[in-house]
């Protein structure tokens, strides 16, 4: 893992291949291993760099971030400190929203952008009194119980049976994230902005990636960003839930494969 200082925070990331650099961003409560199977795969002609987010994995600031943009900013400052002028963007439920939030930014340094298993409309009210209910409980008891009630919804009943030491790792990678770092994302998350009305004007070519039996983000949530990007392909991955590199990384790293020869 490599390690860089970029601002207030001591940067940690997973690399492999070299060319167009290819920005990978991790969910909630993950961290930058969870890409291992597409780190492995080394795409020709790309450069894969799969940071841990602001306060997860090992990646630490004394800062929590000062709102949900915070996490866009940090992930330009490590291009910016790489020496990465333009970039494709890959981001994972939470990790597709901060990449949402890096195309409207930073559009003209955006090569490409990757939705998986993600959203872009605002919560419900529910929802985001459930992201504050939640945010508390990690403040008070941690995620090792959080992780196992979870799993069930983060991949689905075919991935737990046929794959059991990988649903065992996403448990453990739960388990470890930072507690701190966990819960300022969960409340900086439910006071995101609304994403959709933005689709229309990101011109770079995107790609929607969703899980058959996605319980979190289901593929309605896929096609209504489909339908509002101006140039967007969707593919849903059969016998996925909410982790789709993890679940099927074979389709998950033939879809990607294919849309990043596109774009390069």
């Amino acid at each position: 893992m490599s390690q860089l200082t970029v601002q207030d925070l001591s940067f940690h990331y997973l690399e492999s291949g070299a060319g167009t650099p290819v920005l990978l961003l991790h969910g909630h409560p993950f961290d930058c291993s969870m890409w291992a199977p597409q780190l492995q795969e080394r795409f020709p002609g790309f450069h894969l760099i799969a940071p841990d987010l602001r306060n997860f994995g090992t990646t630490s600031s004394p800062n929590p971030p000062a709102d949900f943009a915070t996490y866009a900013q940090d992930v330009v400052a490590l291009a910016d400190a790489l020496g990465l002028k333009k970039f494709v963007v890959v981001g994972l439920s939470m990790g597709g929203q901060i990449a949402l939030e890096v195309a409207t930014c930073y559009p003209a340094r955006t090569l490409g952008l990757i939705l998986c298993d993600t959203f872009a409309q605002l919560d419900t009210p529910e929802k985001k009194a459930g992201r504050y209910a939640l945010a508390d409980r990690i403040d008070t008891g941690g995620l090792a119980t959080y992780a196992v009630e979870v799993l069930p919804k983060m991949i689905c009943a075919h991935s737990i049976a046929s794959n059991p030491d990988m649903a065992t790792e996403l448990v453990r990678m739960m388990q470890r994230a930072p507690a701190a770092g966990a819960s300022a994302a969960l409340r900086t998350r439910a006071e995101r902005r609304d994403y959709v009305p933005m689709l229309p004007s990101l011109a770079m070519p995107s790609l929607v990636l969703v899980g058959r039996h996605d319980a979190f983000t289901p593929v309605a949530d896929a096609e209504l960003m489909h339908r509002h990007l101006r140039r967007s392909t969707l593919v849903v991955i059969e016998d996925a839930g909410h982790v789709t590199n993890l679940e099927q990384p074979e389709a998950f790293n033939a879809a990607l494969s294919d849309f990043l020869q596109s774009v390069n």
